[in-house]
């Protein structure tokens, strides 16, 4: 069985993007870890687990449960350090996980130079590697030696424009920027990382639970939010697997 680690931000990640992930590859059979920064055991973005917009943003029962349960783990309760992620040698990861969320706590895990070193490892030695969300953040700020973006040339996705600027419109009189991690639109740094060889898929313009979008890239796999967040999982699911008979 495979050993992933999920890396998240230790306050205001999103909770389905990443307890929908650890519990379909935890019930499939792989041993999935957590790393933070400091080794201290992270807090999701509460506003996810109570609702927003008058409840209507906010993560499933369903998914509030998976969080839950994940939180209650052990591996979730004594997590790794950033550095100790490995993207090679003989006790390599298997999957590195980069889950999303929009909260100004997030800032701290997407200029994280350590995560950032290790993201550009990852791609650089062709490791699995799932991006969701605000996840494409830290792929567009990762560096290969030269300085250029580690990411350049791929195809992923990531927070649309749209879903974005959308989110924040609607929740600005009362949230502010809560929407807005940066003045600058997820989509728009991604695509400035990728170049003019990459590609940005943004899917399709109204999001939807029953509609999820996941951009797979050879080791690459990306979605947009929440709702691609099952399919983003068995995604990885199926890279592991194909992983396991090469």
């Amino acid at each position: 069985m495979a050993r992933v680690v999920i890396a998240l931000a230790t306050r205001d990640f999103d909770p389905t993007e990443a307890a929908v992930p650890w519990d379909v590859l935890t019930n499939a059979g792989h041993t999935v870890v957590f790393a933070t920064a400091d080794g201290t055991p992270a807090a999701c973005d509460p506003l996810m687990l109570s609702g927003v917009f008058f409840g209507q943003i906010r993560a499933t029962p369903e998914n509030v449960a998976r969080y839950r349960r994940m939180v209650a783990s052990p591996e979730y309760m004594d997590p790794l350090w950033f550095e100790d992620i490995r993207p090679d040698g003989p006790d390599a990861h298997d999957l590195l996980i980069l889950p999303g969320g929009h909260a100004p706590g997030m800032r701290q895990y997407l200029e994280d130079p350590v995560l950032q070193g290790k993201v550009a490892a990852f791609l650089a030695n062709d490791r699995p590697l799932g991006s969701i969300c605000h996840g494409a953040v830290v792929l567009a700020r990762a560096k290969r030696d030269d300085g250029t973006p580690a990411v350049s040339g791929r195809r992923i996705t990531g927070l649309p424009r749209t879903m974005e600027l959308g989110a924040w419109l609607l929740t600005a009189p009362t949230m502010g920027r809560y929407f807005r991690t940066y003045p600058e639109c997820v989509q728009d740094e991604a695509l400035r990382a990728l170049g003019p060889a990459g590609t940005f898929e943004p899917g399709p313009l109204v999001p939807t639970y029953g509609n999820p979008f996941v951009v797979r890239d050879g080791n690459l796999v990306s979605a947009r939010w929440p709702g691609d967040a099952e399919r983003f999982a068995n995604a990885l699911l199926d890279l592991l697997e194909a992983q396991s008979t090469t």
